[in-house]
């Protein structure tokens, strides 16, 4: 591990050894709240944060986030847990609870372009995206060294479509090993097989230009050109064996005008990419994204 991030990750664990974090999703109905709020008051806890939203009140989704500091969670963590799984079996809740200082541990894959590898870096290094980057993953070597500089395991597997199934298996073995959390594809310019997705649900992130469906393949910043485009964005989701039409995370837009060249709209759509793929992944690491069907409730 990074000798910087260790230290970074050492205080940080240290400052919230007594957080922890719940997410549900469940039936709308009436005692939600209350059977929550119970169950961590009868532990001690004090609430912290706390985001909820109804799809409707009536035969709906409800959906709650609550973020709260309660003594000694770093010995019952384990305990709590099991006592929830009664409350949630009431409620047929799909949930997590996840003490703030088992941080994240983060595979980055990356093919030649290395805007959105650098922001990531760039904000794990200042100390603003909390997760151990336990490897990054190229089939190219320009992130070598970067990579290696920072003291993080850099893997080099060529792909493309004839091998994929060889070095997806290399791939998925590589994240066991390393007990990946979440896969951020920063520019990662190969299709993921079903085999590969199904293996990672929801924890698989990517990014890409908002030009789609309009401009799909090769040279979309060209043909957007030759329409005369006036906007240019970019958007992050999880993977999902629908190309890129995963649950979205977020997204961002610029405006751009007739005097903008090719070079103009690839340079502030690599600037929104890195920002928007940024916020995405922080977003995840702080548990504040519930999937539900093909959408994201994030809070």
């Amino acid at each position: 591990m990074n000798s910087f991030f260790k230290n970074q990750l050492e205080q940080f664990q240290e400052k919230n050894q007594n957080r922890g974090r719940l997410l549900v999703s469940c039936p709308d109905q009436p005692g939600i709240v209350a059977a929550i709020s119970q169950f961590l008051y009868s532990h001690n806890a004090n609430i912290i944060e706390s985001n909820q939203y109804s799809t409707n009140p009536e035969g709906g989704r409800f959906f709650i986030r609550i973020e709260f500091e309660c003594p000694t969670l770093k010995d019952k963590a384990q305990e709590m847990k099991q006592q929830f799984a009664e409350i949630a079996s009431k409620f047929s809740m799909e949930w997590s609870f996840r003490p703030v200082f088992e941080v994240k541990r983060t595979a980055i894959f990356v093919s030649k372009e290395l805007h959105c590898l650098l922001e990531l870096l760039w904000e794990w290094q200042s100390g603003d995206l909390l997760t151990d980057i336990a490897l990054v993953i190229s089939n190219h070597e320009e992130a070598r060294d970067v990579v290696e500089g920072l003291n993080i395991p850099f893997y080099y597997i060529p792909a493309n479509k004839d091998i994929r199934a060889e070095v997806e298996a290399k791939q998925l073995q590589l994240l066991k090993e390393h007990d990946i959390d979440v896969i951020v594809l920063a520019r990662y310019m190969q299709i993921l097989t079903p085999n590969f997705v199904a293996a990672n649900p929801n924890k698989i992130i990517n990014i890409h230009h908002s030009f789609l469906p309009a401009f799909i393949g090769a040279r979309p910043y060209e043909r957007a050109y030759g329409r005369g485009v006036k906007l240019i964005g970019a958007t992050s989701h999880y993977v999902t064996n629908d190309l890129d039409e995963g649950p979205i995370i977020e997204q961002d837009i610029a405006r751009v005008d007739h005097r903008s060249n090719v070079e103009d709209l690839k340079k502030i759509g690599r600037s929104i990419e890195r920002s928007v793929l940024a916020r995405a992944v922080k977003w995840h690491l702080d548990d504040r994204v519930i999937v539900h069907e093909n959408k994201t409730i994030v809070f």
